[in-house]
């Protein structure tokens, strides 16, 4: 069993607010079970035979460390409704990026969920790039989210897969939408 998924801590929170989880991590196809929602990791995605894959696919989500590439899922982004982006450390940003190209690149229409060490002054960029949910065990910002904290900054410089409003004269200026 994962890490994340064992933490009793562990919420899952969307814009919407913090909900139930029908998502269970789970780390090889060999535990895959024929009832509920799991999320795999890309190896044992992978594993699993193309009968198995077709059959349950709108139950399997993939988790993809940051050394994952995104192109070993491309041809199956469509039949996915789930993609978990691991945030394995606070210095490791590699999946803010995957989000950004799930959602601009491949036009990926899913839910993509931000797992692993999802800290507060990074949840306001995770929503601007593309993640929906995200599996929140970090103290300080469960605290924040219960408080309604979640709006980061309010002018932005890089270009994100949500919309943007231009902000004055400078094209490079944004504001949230």
């Amino acid at each position: 069993m994962s890490e994340v998924a064992e933490q009793t801590n562990v919420r899952l929170w969307t814009p919407e607010g913090f909900r139930d989880d029908s998502w269970r991590h789970i780390e090889d196809g060999d535990d895959f079970s024929v009832t509920g929602d799991v999320i795999l990791p890309l190896s044992a995605f992978l594993a699993l035979d193309a009968q198995t894959r077709r059959s349950a696919n709108h139950r399997i989500g993939v988790r993809l460390k940051s050394g994952d590439k995104i192109e070993a899922i491309a041809d199956y982004l469509e039949n996915l409704p789930l993609i978990a982006l691991e945030f394995p450390a606070f210095s490791d940003g590699r999946s803010f990026s995957k989000a950004e190209i799930l959602r601009r690149r491949y036009g990926y229409k899913g839910t993509v969920r931000a797992v692993g060490q999802v800290l507060p002054d990074q949840l306001s960029h995770m929503l601007r790039v593309g993640f929906d949910e995200f599996e929140v065990s970090h103290p300080v910002l469960l605290r924040w989210i219960e408080e309604g904290r979640t709006g980061g900054l309010g002018l932005y410089s890089q270009p994100s897969a949500r919309s943007d409003k231009p902000a004055g004269k400078y094209s490079w200026r944004r504001l949230p939408a």
